[in-house]
């Protein structure tokens, strides 16, 4: 498999205090890879690191196979684009001035695809309009617009959607899944949004106290993944009996559900139970959301 980027035993300490610790994660070409992690994880210095921002303290990370010791990383990051934190926007400029900015800092002869990318965005109409006085989501598509002038094929986004409203979020997601698809740009985005994340993401990361703990595909870990079906009963005890004399996979989450994680025949079922004196008083069929697969791997509470 061929991959954008790889960290090998990568550290980045402050003192004594370790932000990323022996760190090691891959994310593929054409990849949309979801970093996930709580607060203080070391999500942001992970990304300031990859994009040159800070140096690491020690172990390696290569982009395009280059090495970050190797005098060629400079040239090759002229081929990703990133936000980190909040987008690099001129507040007092026009959309079409803070593109025509950033191609002078990358060095660019002429603005020839300037107004491709304002469409590619959907900022096409607000003229001499301010930064400014655009809404979040705007500002975010503009971020994103910046982003791109070169024509990267890696994009970092950090909380590309923080803040934003609904209508804001769909539009960022449509982006992003438009570009991967389209432009062949593979992304690394570090999101709090989970259940969004999990809607363009194929690839996950989960990062937890400096470590990436846990690399999954899509495809892995919606096979992964427990279908369950949680059954509301009258009697627990006689239940449980029932699940265990047959071999069923359960777990018993209060004083009247429990949770199956078998193929179950729920009118069978409701029978064999009525004559053991356990009534079904409802049941619903559930599959596990990429933040209970988090939490579960963590232990605890996300607080992502």
């Amino acid at each position: 498999m061929e991959y954008i980027l790889e960290t090998h035993n990568l550290e980045k300490r402050y003192k004594n205090f370790k932000a990323i610790s022996n760190l090691n994660m891959h994310i593929p070409k054409g990849a949309i890879y979801g970093l996930i992690g709580k607060n203080g994880a070391g999500k942001t210095t992970l990304i300031r690191v990859i994009c040159g921002l800070q140096k690491p303290t020690s172990g390696t990370y290569s982009i395009y196979g280059i090495e970050n010791t190797n005098k060629k990383i400079d040239k090759v990051r002229k081929r990703m684009g990133a936000i980190v934190e909040l987008p690099a926007i001129r507040l007092e400029a026009t959309a079409e001035d803070n593109l025509k900015e950033q191609f002078k800092i990358v060095g660019l002869p002429n603005y020839d695809n300037l107004h491709e990318l304002l469409k590619l965005v959907g900022l096409t109409k607000t003229g001499k309009k301010k930064a400014k006085n655009f809404s979040l989501g705007m500002k975010q598509r503009l971020g994103i617009a910046i982003a791109l002038v070169g024509n990267p094929d890696f994009l970092i986004l950090d909380e590309p959607i923080n803040g934003l409203d609904p209508e804001g979020i769909i539009e960022i997601r449509e982006l992003i899944l438009r570009l991967n698809k389209e432009k062949k740009i593979t992304f690394l985005i570090s999101s709090h949004y989970l259940d969004e994340l999990s809607k363009i993401a194929t690839e996950y990361g989960f990062l937890d106290k400096g470590k990436i703990i846990k690399e999954i595909s899509k495809q892995e870990l919606e096979q992964s993944s427990k279908k369950r079906i949680e059954i509301k009963v009258s009697n627990i005890k006689e239940c449980v009996k029932y699940l265990e004399e047959n071999n069923y996979s359960y777990e018993v989450i209060s004083d009247e559900i429990i949770n199956i994680y078998d193929v179950v025949n729920i009118s069978k079922l409701a029978v064999e139970l009525s004559k053991r004196n356990c009534i079904i008083k409802g049941f619903d069929e559930k599959e596990e959301s990429l933040e209970n697969y988090y939490i579960n791997l963590i232990g605890g509470n996300s607080n992502v």
